[in-house]
């Protein structure tokens, strides 16, 4: 069933971990199987399906790059191969003055914002709207609601040496994205002999960013939190990954898988941007759900041409089985949407009932 599908890339996600599902179509526009392959069977190859080489070739290069896979195999089906990563997640240790700017900024970004301190007056959600989690627990007790892993961005920017020494030490049990402390270069040199007379590798130490943040000559709460989004940011986008293999970090349409999880409440079509080219609102990967009713979520970009899209979808609804849908938002579409250039992009409109 293609809720257990979702239910377990969900499970996959929320552990930080990478997946693909793999779409297979028939050319009656009839049947769809999915089926998911996670991180770990891609990387062992041991998928325990039945699948060839050149899917399991895609699957990989999907998982690798971030881009979607859609191809006609040999055997006339059509298969779609999606690759699904983790949100990116900013831990902010510390609430106090940079924490404000940089929860709102890291939000804005696309981050999943958790903000930690171990004062009442500090850490509550009205001074951090932006935030996903605000929790307010002990700097030593409070990692095992964080959940730390490689998704994870960890900004250390407590209110004192002794608060920033005792995280740090706590979060380098953990392997995560990025891992930021903020302090001036004569106490970032204090903390980093203290870590090796403690025994702590260089290699380990050497992966602290510390004084944390771009160089950008920032004075101000905001500016500083500007230049250590933008450093968290270039970590994620750029050292993550080696120059000649640039990830396509897509963007995960939460409220739609959420919704995918659900036990069904009736048929309702699933949209799916499958290719995209030029000036588009929304690249592939994009998602969107449509009841027979008009209760939409997610978006492919808004516009006619949504609403083109979304009345195929209450068609699949009545119907059954898919279509492939190419959508021209160039010339006159283009100036309907007041968009400086248009573009070209291909959708996947398929009937889901649980």
């Amino acid at each position: 069933m293609s809720l257990d599908i979702y239910r377990s890339l969900k499970g996959e996600v929320d552990k930080g971990k990478k997946a693909v599902v793999v779409t297979l179509m028939n050319n009656r526009n009839s049947t769809l199987n999915k089926i998911i392959l996670t991180e770990e069977q891609l990387c062992t190859s041991n998928t325990q399906h039945n699948l060839d080489d050149t899917i399991i070739n895609k699957s990989q290069f999907a998982l690798k790059t971030g881009n979607l896979q859609y191809f006609q195999a040999s055997n006339g089906m059509s298969i779609l191969i999606e690759p699904y990563f983790p949100e990116p997640r900013l831990i902010i240790l510390g609430g106090g003055h940079i924490a404000k700017p940089l929860a709102g900024f890291g939000s804005k970004v696309g981050f999943l914002v958790t903000v930690v301190d171990d004062r009442p007056k500090f850490a509550y959600k009205s001074r951090f709207p932006d935030a996903e989690k605000v929790i307010c627990e002990s700097f030593n007790n409070c990692f095992v609601e964080l959940d730390l892993n490689e998704s994870s961005s960890v900004v250390i920017v407590t209110r004192g040496h002794r608060n920033d020494m005792d995280c740090l030490k706590q979060v380098l049990k953990y392997k995560t994205g990025y891992t930021g402390m903020i302090g001036s270069k004569r106490r970032v040199n204090i903390v980093r002999e203290q870590l090796l007379n403690e025994g702590y590798s260089y290699e380990l130490i050497n992966k602290i960013n510390a004084p944390i943040g771009l160089e950008i000559g920032a004075i101000t709460p905001e500016e500083i939190a500007i230049s250590i989004i933008a450093q968290v940011i270039r970590f994620r986008r750029l050292v993550s990954t080696s120059p000649d293999n640039k990830v396509n970090w897509l963007e995960l349409d939460r409220p739609v898988l959420e919704e995918l999880c659900k036990d069904t409440d009736g048929p309702k079509a699933l949209i799916t941007i499958i290719e995209s080219k030029g000036s588009v609102p929304r690249k592939a990967g994009a998602k969107m759900l449509v009841w027979p009713y008009g209760k939409t979520i997610g978006s492919i970009g808004g516009g006619c041409a949504e609403g083109e899209v979304i009345n195929i979808a209450w068609d699949i609804i009545r119907s059954g089985g898919f279509k492939i849908h190419d959508i021209d938002m160039t010339g006159q579409i283009a100036e309907e949407e007041g968009m400086v250039c248009g573009g070209v992009m291909s959708v996947l409109i398929e009937y889901y009932n649980g």
